[in-house]
């Protein structure tokens, strides 16, 4: 059901975030956030000049590269459009990201590493829908296993990486129940 009608209104900021995955020929996966904020009206800025409408505030991009279990082999950060010189000068910053895992705590340990002025807002902020797109970008990886490997994937025991993750996959849903039935727990 789409939202109701707005009242009278006035455009002034679109934030736009883009998340691609892909599948690299080395067997990792490479996946690339981008986000773009723009205001319809024209401002000044101390460093740039004059921002017109429509051209970039904020223009970042990032990407990690993970393996079949979200561990991060390398993160790369791009910063083209900003408000100040010096936002740039954060980005290598995300490299510290090598080495961990996109998963439960992803939340926590982007802040811990990267959080206030270890970091980019706007980058921190683009980890999060990244996180979602390699969690569907890997769904893929079904595609491209041996039958060995699908069956050990698919083993009806092998806790779901699903689980707990909103109210679909609660433990005592109806989907848990149809697609989980050995982790289903009902209602207390």
């Amino acid at each position: 059901m789409p939202l109701t009608p707005p009242v009278e209104r006035e455009a002034l900021h679109t934030r736009r975030v883009e998340c691609h995955g892909y599948r690299r020929h080395d067997g990792l996966w490479d996946i690339e956030g981008h986000l773009v904020d723009t205001k319809t009206y024209p401002f000044p800025n101390r460093w740039r000049g004059d921002v017109v409408a429509g051209e970039p505030v904020h223009e970042m991009w990032l990407r990690v590269t993970i393996d079949d279990e979200m561990l991060i082999h390398d993160a790369q950060a791009s910063t083209e459009f900003s408000p100040f010189e010096m936002c740039a000068d954060i980005t290598p910053a995300y490299q510290q990201l090598i080495g961990v895992r996109i998963g439960p705590g992803w939340t926590r340990i982007i802040k811990e590493k990267l959080g206030g002025i270890k970091g980019c807002t706007h980058l921190g902020e683009l980890l999060r829908p990244i996180a979602t797109a390699a969690y569907q970008t890997l769904a893929a990886r079904k595609r491209y296993m041996t039958e060995a490997q699908r069956q050990a994937w698919e083993d009806p025991e092998r806790r779901p990486m699903v689980l707990k993750t909103c109210h679909a996959y609660a433990e005592d849903s109806a989907v848990v129940k149809t697609f989980y039935p050995l982790f289903y727990k009902p209602p207390a």
